[in-house]
């Protein structure tokens, strides 16, 4: 098992690339199983999660390549032939279930394992069932898996969200798409990865209203598969605004390439409060950061409010502010993790039930922590990068699930920082 050791940097500078967002490239890869033809994907990230998306589609008899040509991933359903995503695969990433509304739409029937993934708290799917089942499904839990048929297709109807779910949201949207009729979804997601989605979608013969609104009506195709065209992943707003806040927590001035702060306003905005200036062209970021941070109140909340994936990383940043902050966390109950392991470090951190109260202005010292889940491992990796001494992160699978090659990015912008092995 592979471990990230970090010794103490006085400055970072240099330029980092964003890879592809994870997050909205997780829906894509699903979303060629509604296409007749072969899908070809750039900007793909190189991350565990990508991979295991993959590998479902290959076991459902996709093929799969991204092997000839690194930047374009090529993905062609035509061939796909079984509808069960088994649990081997599906236990070691909950997005797995994203492919539950395209193969049952597509197919008439689907068994998708009961999913697994990081431990941050409940995230139940009920929401993509009870829409589903709105839609003409019939949906049974047997023996741990989700067995959903649809043998005269799925209808379209009106589906009102109890609350806001990205995957739920777009787990609809694509069986919206094949549906017979208008789906109209009500309280719908409005992250950056969900519109991308319904763009491709658009351009690809769905009619979708509402696109970047809480209220989505989708104009189904009656079960006709669609011609999906060449596209580019946009960038990742997370692993953005981790380097971000890598460039904060080391005082130093750092350019994002490849990025879109459109979609980090949220983020960028409680930087600002920190005492950080930026410098913003069409594709590019650079952080001019403070001497002194400020201290800030954070609470989490839906797009485009200040995302729950980033919680962990301010938090960390938290600890060195000149002050007492506030993070609040609004979105799972079991998101605070890492906190123990940064006051093995020496952070000054008291927890309330979903509130954090970081009393800033800690010394950090290196030492042996434990990655939790994928954002609280970016978060010991940025206090690692200001503690005294050597800081060993271990299990950083967690990390590989969503942060294509941070290691060496990080190293590139002078980070001292090294993957061994246990």
């Amino acid at each position: 098992m592979d471990y990230l050791q970090i010794n103490r940097v006085n400055s970072l500078n240099g330029k980092i690339k964003i890879s592809g967002a994870k997050n909205a490239s997780l829906p894509l890869i699903a979303m060629t199983i509604l296409a007749k033809n072969s899908v070809k994907i750039k900007n793909l990230p190189h991350v565990a999660d990508i991979n295991t998306l993959l590998k479902l589609l290959s076991n459902l008899g996709a093929k799969c390549d991204r092997e000839n040509n690194p930047e374009i991933t090529t993905v062609d359903t035509s061939s796909l032939t079984q509808t069960k995503a088994t649990y081997d695969i599906v236990k070691t990433m909950r997005a797995s279930i994203l492919v539950l509304g395209p193969i049952l739409a597509r197919f008439g029937h689907c068994e998708v394992s009961l999913p697994g993934g990081c431990a941050i708290g409940q995230r139940p799917i009920d929401l993509h069932l009870k829409a589903l089942e709105q839609m003409g499904a019939t949906i049974d839990i047997q023996a741990g898996y989700i067995v959903a048929t649809a043998p005269d297709g799925l209808k379209g109807c009106h589906i009102i969200f109890d609350k806001i779910t990205v995957t739920g949201t777009a787990n609809i949207v694509m069986a919206a798409a094949l549906a017979d009729g208008k789906t109209t979804i009500t309280n719908a997601a409005r992250e950056p990865e969900v519109v991308q989605l319904c763009e491709i979608l658009n351009k690809s013969g769905v009619q979708i209203d509402g696109i970047g609104t809480a209220i989505l009506t989708i104009h189904g195709t009656s079960g006709k598969l669609l011609d999906i065209n060449e596209f580019c992943v946009i960038p990742d707003r997370i692993e953005a605004g981790t380097y971000l806040c890598a460039g904060a927590i080391t005082k130093s001035e750092l350019t994002l390439t490849n990025v879109n702060a459109a979609h980090l306003g949220a983020v960028l905005s409680k930087l600002e409060e920190m005492g950080s200036k930026f410098t913003i062209t069409e594709d590019t970021i650079t952080i001019h950061p403070s001497d002194i941070i400020k201290p800030v109140k954070v609470v989490t909340q839906e797009y485009p409010g200040f995302p729950t994936d980033m919680q962990a990383q301010f938090l960390a940043l938290a600890t060195q502010a000149n002050g007492t902050s506030i993070i609040e966390e609004r979105l799972f109950e079991n998101r605070f993790m890492h906190v123990s392991e940064l006051q093995r470090m020496g952070a000054d951190i008291s927890l309330n039930g979903h509130v954090a109260t970081v009393n800033g202005g800690t010394k950090l010292s290196g030492t042996d922590v434990m990655a939790t889940d994928l954002r609280a491992s970016s978060a010991l990796v940025l206090a690692g990068l200001i503690a005294e001494g050597t800081t060993a992160v271990h299990r950083i699978y967690h990390l590989d699930r969503g942060y294509d090659s941070l290691e060496k990015k990080l190293q590139n912008v002078g980070a001292k920082i090294t993957r061994l092995k246990e």
